[in-house]
């Protein structure tokens, strides 16, 4: 049996990596970096007009109604091009949640909008997914919403949040409701918003048509593999500029990547991350074929891969020399991308405890 890409999948891959390569260019990432807006509208309205926003939204509400993997695929190129939009929260986690857990009218209310990339959403699911800090949580109660939430995913401009209480249940809250307070946060990755959500009485909708529980798993497992993805596309460009680089830059009369050590540097960054490719495509496609496999198979796709991005950009950087730390070729974009990704979510370390759990290697 052969694991691979259908016709359709590499078609969406091809028209989306010109899509960016059009739209995204690093001077325009650059540009929204520096200007500390939330996400490029430009690259964020190509991206709906190409149907990423409804990537996962069934057809019914107006999606495009595809698989994991394809939403995998696009996440690998968002990161392949440091795009600076939406897209784990708003276009993943946020209509896993309203069609496993949400009610029929809260579907046809939401999902069409969000199909449409009309509405963006944030979500806050980071104390469910890495640990409580700085005595964050949520807490409902009569409809109502008190507390704070942390690290909140595409939090810049969202106009609704997905809410995940101490409690297990989730909401669905206006981005102006009243008593809620937006506090953006500082990133090293300045193509992303992330964002702090504190709640005074907060009138919130509850999402009744499902099992929330398992609904936030399932969100976190997609996210996480969402996270793995965008890493792997950021550490195969940061691969292909150093390679590019080994072969024009010139020492001692000769091209850098005729050297022994920068010939190994580049095959041991392509070696390490290469296999995390089908990790990845695996721990995606069992999320829609196999999800009893799926928490245990996100688990290891983002520790390895934020552990092998994070090798990745150290050597792709040093490649460069002292090249590769100016803002002149932007690898730091990629860099600090992939940084991010590593700690979304659940760190390596947290993950490789929680795949042990699951295994029943310790004790939970």
């Amino acid at each position: 049996m052969e694991f691979g890409l259908s016709e359709d999948q590499r078609m969406l891959q091809d028209s989306l990596g010109k899509l960016l390569e059009k739209c995204a260019p690093l001077d325009h990432v650059r540009e929204i970096a520096d200007q500390s807006k939330a996400y490029s509208a430009t690259v964020w309205q190509a991206l709906g007009e190409l149907g990423v926003a409804g990537i996962l939204v069934p057809e019914e509400h107006g999606g495009m109604g595809q698989t994991l993997l394809d939403a995998a695929l696009i996440a690998e190129a968002l990161g392949h091009h440091v795009a600076p939009s939406p897209f784990v929260a708003s276009c993943v986690m946020a209509p896993i949640a309203l069609v496993e857990a949400g009610s029929p009218s809260q579907q046809a209310k939401y999902l069409p909008p969000l199909a449409a990339g009309e509405i963006i959403a944030g979500v806050a699911l980071s104390e469910a997914a890495s640990g409580v800090r700085d005595k964050a949580g949520v807490t409902a109660s009569n409809g109502r919403l008190n507390g704070k939430a942390l690290f909140v995913i595409d939090y810049g401009d969202a106009d609704i949040f997905i809410i995940g209480d101490t409690g297990g249940g989730l909401h669905l809250v206006a981005g102006d409701a009243p008593g809620l307070t937006k506090i953006a946060l500082t990133s090293i990755d300045a193509t992303r918003s992330l964002g702090e959500l504190q709640f005074e009485n907060v009138e919130a909708e509850t999402l009744t048509g499902g099992d929330a529980a398992k609904a936030r798993r399932r969100m976190i497992d997609a996210a996480r593999i969402m996270l793995a993805a965008d890493t792997l596309g950021a550490g195969s460009r940061m691969i292909a500029k150093a390679v590019d680089y080994a072969g024009e830059r010139k020492q001692f009369g000769r091209v850098i990547g005729s050297f022994q050590a920068v010939k190994h540097m580049c095959a041991e960054m392509a070696s390490e991350l290469e296999p995390c490719r089908s990790l990845i495509w695996y721990a995606a496609h069992s999320h829609d074929a196999m999800p009893e496999e799926t928490s245990l198979m996100a688990a290891h796709a983002k520790s390895l891969t934020t552990d092998v991005g994070r090798f990745v950009a150290r050597t792709a950087t040093e490649v460069h020399g002292g090249m590769g730390f100016t803002d002149l070729l932007g690898l730091h974009f990629w860099f600090k991308r992939i940084g991010l990704n590593r700690q979304l979510l659940g760190s390596p370390e947290r993950l490789r405890q929680e795949a042990a759990q699951m295994q029943g290697w310790v004790a939970a």
